[in-house]
């Protein structure tokens, strides 16, 4: 019996995937279940299990883009396993060959205009030692062909380097989701007022929260960390609460507004930068947002995210920080109003109580529709969320960190 295996669908809106790797060669038998090919969607990258064992028949090349219900492969299910291969035939060795013996060519002696072009006058050698450039790269309009002072100066180096290092060039065919990313990014460009507001923020009250309940943390719940997302993301849905616009979409003409909050949190996986969403974080604990991160991200990172994992989502966090970005505008995520972009923590002396102090400080950004959010609402958000990130005790923590971190 032959099977025919279709495209399945990975979500309501894809009409189409792209074949990115076949994990199994034409001819080779299959046991049911096993993931033969990885398909791209504009959205994730999913794996493709067998529906039944036996031999299999390919019917699309990598690369190639086929519609959702496509037949891609062929499986035999009447042909039987093989037992075992059998062992590779010894190859016989060459015979021998006489040695052959060729004959060396009286060479012609070269032309003297050959000669003349290896040979330009002083003045040229000296203006093409200058410029890095050998004489045997010109051609001159000497007699003779003898590169002159002219020729010299009128060269141009070619795009070869001295010391003949590689000039290879690859051309790769990037990925559905890779490109989807690209022209979403545009989008946000071309289609958004997008302005950046900037501020900072003294990681130290973080740091000595993190640094006295860590341990007692990651006992308590399971290996879950104490790490900087909660309480950015407890931060953040603090300030969407004190400035609800933040938090809206434009639709053509109307302005949707949200009363939960689910918080895409880019991360970057082996097919490019990844936005699973953390649903209705407002409601969650710090436990219950490190818990769902960590999930999300390890889904990220092992290509089992899907399509339902990233959709959705009425504002961003991104960290450049991890990656050493000291300050970035980062770009909004459409159809969403606002992104707050985090960099690395460097101290710095600053001035508290009008002394200078060293602190672990932290710039943020936030970029932002201007079409729906004003600059009252944009400045006082980021300020929000400094100060909660500053006083996270009282204003994350309801002045009770065990109970906040349920220890």
């Amino acid at each position: 019996m032959i099977l025919e295996m279709k495209v399945p669908s990975p979500g309501e809106s894809i009409k189409e995937v792209e074949i990115a790797t076949w994990l199994v060669k034409d001819g080779d038998y299959v046991e049911k279940d096993q993931a033969i090919a990885e398909v791209d969607s504009d959205k994730a990258t999913l794996e493709l299990p067998a529906e039944a064992s036996g031999v299999i028949t390919l019917k699309a090349e990598e690369g190639d883009a086929v519609a959702v219900g496509a037949v891609v492969c062929l499986i035999d299910t009447a042909a039987a396993k093989p037992s075992g291969s059998a062992p590779a035939p010894v190859a016989e060795a060459p015979k021998a060959e006489a040695p052959k013996v060729e004959e060396k060519k009286a060479e012609a002696p070269a032309p003297a205009a050959t000669y003349a072009a290896q040979a330009p006058s002083p003045a040229a050698r000296k203006i093409l030692d200058e410029k890095n450039i050998q004489p045997s790269d010109i051609v001159g309009t000497g007699k003779d062909g003898r590169i002159t002072k002219e020729d010299a100066v009128n060269a141009v180096p070619s795009m070869g380097t001295p010391t003949g290092g590689s000039r290879g060039a690859e051309r790769i065919k990037l990925s559905m989701l890779r490109r989807k990313v690209a022209e979403r990014l545009v989008a946000a460009k071309n289609d958004t007022a997008m302005l950046t507001t900037f501020n900072e923020v003294n990681m130290t009250p973080i740091n000595n929260l993190r640094n006295e309940y860590k341990d007692a943390f990651k006992a308590k719940h399971a290996g879950v960390g104490l790490g900087y997302m909660s309480f950015f993301t407890k931060a953040v849905t603090r300030a969407l609460a004190l400035y609800p616009d933040v938090n809206s979409m434009m639709d053509g003409d109307y302005k949707v507004a949200y009363d939960f909050c689910d918080i895409s949190i880019a991360v970057s996986g082996p097919k490019g930068l990844m936005v699973p969403v953390v649903r209705n974080a407002e409601n969650l604990t710090f436990r219950g947002v490190e818990a769902e991160i960590k999930r999300l991200a390890i889904k990220a990172r092992d290509g089992q995210i899907t399509v339902d994992d990233m959709t959705g989502g009425t504002f961003t966090i991104t960290n450049g920080g991890v990656f050493g970005s000291m300050l970035s505008t980062p770009i909004i995520n459409p159809p969403q109003s606002g992104i707050l972009g985090m960099h690395n923590i460097i101290e710095r002396p600053i001035a508290v109580n009008g002394k200078v102090e060293i602190h672990p400080m932290m710039y943020v950004a936030l970029s932002y529709d201007h079409r729906i959010i004003d600059g009252r609402e944009s400045v006082g958000f980021l300020v929000a969320v400094k100060e909660a990130l500053e006083n996270p005790v009282e204003l994350l923590c309801d002045n009770n960190p065990k109970k906040a971190f349920e220890l």
